[in-house]
């Protein structure tokens, strides 16, 4: 019997939900024109525009505290999906809580793990609020099946020091520069559905290799590192702190991670805070924009008292937390963007069809109106 991979899943279950009219659908146009006023505390900087895609462009701040509250005349309960809880870009999202910054808009937030395939079709049907996740291929297969579905804010890009990505085991006489992927074999705990394809199909293309040039070894997260080491396989996608264990080793070379000032995952919303309760979308987005303009704006690691206060809320160990850089915190979501992660799920075999318009993944909406940007129409 043949096994229902997650991507085709979630289309089974788009299909069995039908092909809703309002999926097709620019989603702002589909919730009708809102008011839209000035925030105070966030100025010029509070948003930057989506097309500037310089790696060392600075992300969008407000003052520290805002935008401020402003609380929901009814008080809502919102269950949000996420993957982990201990991963450090889910931070925003648990500090928040510890603060009470989703309390004081007016909504009971609650964080449930689920993985992304498990998750879409609960947030398409309204069972769930929001996913935080990414634009990976099973949400594109989705929204191509009639989920109405959006990426509504980003989360992070990383910062210039770090360098987590792709990694490779040098030959003899060789260099980062002069490395040869093609025909490899590459470790990844990461599969072909995941948008870091999209860094990585870019950073094959530097080194001479296509997606479908490499040999994917899917392992687990402790055997990653050991496969490269071993000579199990060429190079191998080692995320934070992994990669510190061979970084200054001459024999290994880093040859690319996530783009820099790109963000490429965040907040994905399903019918509940696109079309029925906006208001309560707006405010969720307004905490989580609050919450990183007050703790994340910068180096956040730089403070002794705050990593600990950090590393017990996600229960991970200090030491290991502050081993890698600070993330670069970004709620604003790159033009393009979307286009990118397409073209490689097309290129790795995971999706089909024509590529799905922005408009029809993205809505960059609800977090210009907390504060208080006018999207030009």
């Amino acid at each position: 019997m043949r096994t229902r991979t997650p991507t085709v899943a979630v289309l089974l279950a788009a299909l069995a939900l039908g092909t809703g009219c309002a999926a097709h659908k620019d989603s702002a146009a589909v919730r009708g024109p809102r008011t839209v006023k000035p925030v105070r505390g966030c100025g010029p900087a509070s948003w930057t525009d989506p097309a500037d895609l310089a790696p060392d462009r600075a992300p969008a701040r407000c003052a520290k505290g805002a935008p401020a509250p402003r609380p929901l005349a009814r008080r809502r309960t919102l269950t949000i999906a996420t993957g982990t809880l201990s991963a450090e870009y889910v931070a925003p999202l648990r500090l928040a809580l510890a603060k009470g910054e989703f309390a004081k808009e007016g909504l009971d937030v609650r964080l449930k793990v689920l993985p992304t395939p498990e998750a879409l079709p609960l947030l398409a049907k309204g069972e769930l609020d929001a996913l935080w996740a990414a634009p990976e291929a099973a949400v594109v297969n989705g929204i191509n099946g009639g989920f109405d579905i959006r990426w509504v804010a980003g989360n992070f890009s990383p910062a210039p020091k770090s360098r987590s990505g792709l990694w490779a085991r040098l030959k003899s006489g060789e260099s980062a520069s002069s490395v040869s992927l093609a025909g490899s074999r590459m470790g990844t705990m990461i599969g072909k559905g995941s948008v870091i394809m999209y860094p990585m199909a870019r950073t094959f293309a530097g080194h001479g290799a296509g997606l479908d040039s490499v040999a994917f070894q899917q392992l687990g997260s402790a055997d990653v590192l050991t496969a490269l080491t071993g000579g199990g396989v060429d190079s191998a996608w080692l995320l934070d702190p992994v990669w510190r264990r061979v970084d200054g080793d001459k024999r290994y070379a880093f040859l690319g991670g996530q783009p820099q000032g790109e963000p490429l995952g965040g907040a994905l919303y399903g019918p509940n805070l696109l079309q029925r309760d906006p208001d309560a979308g707006v405010a969720f987005l307004r905490a989580y924009l609050r919450t990183v303009n007050t703790y994340f704006a910068g180096d956040y690691k730089a403070g002794q008292a705050f990593v600990a206060g950090l590393a017990r809320l996600l229960d991970v160990d200090a030491k290991i937390l502050t081993s890698v850089p600070s993330l670069r915190m970004d709620w604003e979501i790159r033009k393009g963007t979307a286009d990118r992660l397409q073209k490689a799920y097309r290129e790795a075999g995971v999706t089909r069809g024509a590529p799905l318009p922005e408009k029809r993944l993205v809505d960059r909406s609800f977090y210009a109106e907390a504060v208080g940007h006018r999207i030009p129409k």
